[in-house]
């Protein structure tokens, strides 16, 4: 599914008080890219990816995937599309601590009122290195063990495209190196559009398409 950005906008405030987070950002994603954006703390890389993938909203300009503008429909079916289609992955792990690794993979699932492909879960949990961990609790796991249960939940719904918001900025580099490189194999193996905000230029220098943001401006890098 190709996803057209189309000069988004960000304002927050007004008058002397007026914040421009994003402005007229516009990108095309198509299937089965690898994207990286790049910008330094406030540059408006995390704005950006929570408008395209439906978290936030823009001031102005529109979202296409396909024919369907998300952000023109209710809050339900945004929700249902978002479940459905897209798949994130967050710098903080967000795994609830009372659930196990399974019971957390699986939860978008049940928040959909439907089954876990189990074959699937196992599939995802062996590309993981998770296979002897789903039976823990997150206190029981290390950082990256918990940022890779973090990335099965994102995939077992089987979305068109994956989200990652700075996902090795919690983890040391070697852990933070493992998880990357698990990631970047799954999204080849199966597939997948694969869109990664960072500030470190090691992870954006992994990615087929490199874009750059600074002071809200959204720009793609050629490549050399």
């Amino acid at each position: 599914m190709e996803i057209r950005v189309k000069d988004i906008s960000k304002i927050y405030g007004a008058n002397e008080n007026q914040v421009v987070a994003l402005n007229l950002a516009s990108m095309t994603i198509q299937e089965g890219d690898f994207i990286s954006i790049m910008g330094p703390s406030g540059s408006g890389k995390s704005t950006l990816l929570h408008i395209i993938s439906g978290l936030d909203t823009p001031t102005s300009g529109s979202v296409l995937y396909g024919s369907t503008d998300i952000h023109h429909g209710s809050d339900k079916d945004l929700s249902a599309f978002r479940r459905r289609k897209i798949g994130f992955i967050f710098q903080q792990f967000n795994l609830l601590p009372v659930l196990t690794a399974y019971e957390n993979i699986v939860m978008p699932m049940l928040l959909d009122k439907k089954q876990a492909d189990e074959a699937y879960l196992q599939e995802l949990a062996s590309l993981l290195g998770l296979k002897n961990r789903l039976s823990h609790l997150p206190h029981e796991l290390s950082g990256g063990q918990q940022q890779r249960t973090a990335i099965a939940r994102a995939l077992i719904a089987k979305p068109d495209i994956i989200f990652a918001d700075e996902p090795t900025g919690n983890l040391d580099s070697k852990s933070g190196g493992e998880v990357m490189n698990m990631l970047c194999n799954i999204r080849e193996k199966m597939k997948k559009t694969l869109v990664i905000i960072t500030h470190d230029p090691r992870i954006a220098q992994m990615a087929e398409r490199r874009f750059t943001i600074i002071d809200g401006e959204l720009s793609e890098v050629t490549a050399s």
